[in-house]
């Protein structure tokens, strides 16, 4: 199972990549999430905010795989503990890839290797529309989308 995306931003790759590994870039475009990681591949890595533990709820851990800065971000996730009893039997990849086009960038998203009937691939196809929304409405305006939450 694979899910992949291609989007093209009005930003340069440093500005998306600022979004994507930065405290705030992360917390206006990832549900309010901070990512806490060394950023060092073979390193772990969390996204941590509101949910249903509190205010320091883990959504997503797991490892860096590669830390490319303005070109490639990969990593294997798992859910956090509260969302699934095996949450570290489940795992999926996921990589961003920025690449400049004439004045813009381009954004790749791979989803990928899925563990086999993982819970989360459903919403993840549709949550990953929304976050890429997101990013590209950050970098070219400043503002986050409202979703009614």
């Amino acid at each position: 199972m694979e899910l992949k995306y291609e989007m093209y931003i009005d930003g340069q790759p440093e500005q998306i990549w600022e979004t994507l590994v930065s405290l705030e870039g992360t917390r206006q475009v990832f549900y309010d999430c901070v990512i806490q990681s060394s950023f060092v591949p073979g390193e772990a890595f969390a996204y941590v905010g509101p949910g249903n533990d509190g205010d320091d709820t883990v959504h997503l851990y797991g490892t860096v795989l590669a830390f490319e800065p303005n070109r490639k971000f990969s990593y294997i996730e798992h859910p956090g503990q509260s969302y699934h009893a095996n949450h570290a039997e489940l795992q999926s990849r996921v990589t961003f890839l920025l690449e400049k086009v004439g004045g813009c960038t381009k954004l790749t998203l791979v989803n990928d290797e899925w563990t086999e009937n993982h819970p989360s691939f459903s919403n993840a196809e549709h949550n990953w529309w929304m976050i890429l929304s997101n990013i590209k409405t950050y970098v070219e305006t400043g503002k986050t989308l409202d979703f009614g939450w």
